[in-house]
């Protein structure tokens, strides 16, 4: 592993950079092939299954999560504080591996997926790109095309889109930028999910493992939420530049069950039953789950996005309540006991909204300890699961013709 910087990434060590990777390669060429190197300028690589940690980042600034039973992604960068900043502000990322790939000087992206894509245990692989060694593109195409033909999700994120940044790739990695748009294109086809800056790679990179195991069978959303707004939001945030959810046709049983549900809470006289859904805030834990049932049981859904209403009296939402003692997180009707027996149960893709500040941070940590996929704001939540389920749906087709 090297770790020292600047190689190749100044004038003056530009030239002490190609006689060491022309070092290496000539070693590569002989007998045995020599020893292989990642890096340089690299933070190195953190394995949880060989519990190997070369970051040396002090637990003050990058506390260790806690660890999970099952870890399915692996996060490939070539910057270092790029990950460390991913993993600060979504802690429950936690992929199983991680890997800085710096400058490339040996090992490069290519090589990295082309061995991640064959790892079985592996379901999906978040990439932050910044530049290619020569020839490396098509390698990396190649293996983008054989993860997803192998089962598994690829998520992108190219940096260098403009001039100033296309400098700046060069002078942190060495590398060559290349022309964002054939890049985007390429990748693209060969089937990855490309996120346009840091916030979409969250939100794919966390959507892509919360929901792999799930069965994408179409487009048609169901939205249900006790806020109007929310409701509406969810219905306005189903189309991307190149796809469209469209809002499923809601069977006639489920509009019974619904109304029946609506009945037995008292809310039949506030809420009409439509797609998107407003249950009045007035809906408690029960409601929300038994009507989020009720439409992932319709023959016309294939996704759900619920608004879990945190700010509502009636949910149990609070880590603790002073004036309702019991009425919490903990309590067994509450959303975060429910909710992840309703996802293990069903298996189309479910994903829960809590819209609120940090009076709900214990409510969320909750809900995605137990594989429950939820996102703090409605737009992003359902922008997310349409990408999403544009790539899926392209990847399916992919691996039927082969």
């Amino acid at each position: 592993m090297l770790i020292p910087g600047s190689l190749g990434e100044t004038r003056k060590s530009r030239e002490p950079a190609a006689a060491l990777a022309t070092r290496i390669n000539a070693a590569h060429a002989k007998q045995g092939g020599g020893p292989i190197f990642l890096g340089a300028n690299c933070l190195g690589v953190i394995s949880h299954p060989g519990h190997y940690d070369s970051w040396f980042i002090p637990l003050e600034r990058l506390p260790k999560p806690q660890k999970k039973p099952e870890r399915n992604s692996v996060m490939l960068s070539q910057s270092g504080a790029f990950m460390i900043t991913r993993l600060s502000q979504n802690p429950w990322l936690d992929p199983r591996y991680m890997l800085a790939l710096g400058n490339q000087t040996d090992l490069t992206h290519g090589d990295f997926l082309t061995y991640f894509c064959e790892r079985p245990e592996i379901e999906t692989i978040g990439i932050y790109v910044e530049g290619f060694k020569d020839g490396d593109g098509l390698d990396f195409a190649k293996a983008v095309r054989k993860a997803v033909l192998n089962g598994k999700e690829v998520v992108v994120y190219k940096s260098g889109k403009t001039t100033p940044g296309i400098g700046g790739v060069m002078g942190h990695t060495a590398s060559i930028a290349g022309g964002p748009t054939l890049f985007e294109s390429v990748v693209r086809q060969a089937g990855a999910i490309i996120a346009e800056d840091f916030t979409s790679f969250d939100d794919l990179f966390y959507i892509a493992g919360a929901l792999h195991r799930k069965t994408v069978r179409g487009k048609r959303l169901g939205a249900i939420s006790g806020a109007g707004f929310e409701a509406v939001g969810m219905a306005d945030s189903i189309e991307t530049e190149t796809f469209a959810l469209e809002m499923g046709a809601l069977d006639a049983d489920t509009i019974r069950r619904v109304e029946e549900i609506l009945v037995a809470k008292k809310l039949d006289a506030l809420v009409e039953v439509r797609n998107p859904l407003d249950i009045n805030p007035g809906a408690d834990d029960e409601a929300h789950m038994q009507i989020t049932e009720a439409f992932l049981q319709d023959p016309n859904i294939d996704a759900v996005v619920v608004g879990l209403d945190p700010a509502s009296p009636a949910m149990r939402a609070l880590e603790h309540s002073q004036l309702r003692p019991g009425h919490d997180i903990k309590d067994p009707q509450s959303t975060v006991q429910l909710m992840p027996v309703a996802v293990d149960r069903n298996d189309k893709p479910i994903v829960g909204i809590v819209d609120g500040g940090t009076l709900y941070d214990a409510m969320c940590a909750g809900l995605m300890d137990k594989g429950v996929c939820v996102f703090r704001n409605a737009a992003r939540g359902t922008r997310a699961l349409a990408r999403y389920i544009e790539a899926r749906l392209y990847a399916d087709a992919l691996r039927k013709r082969g």
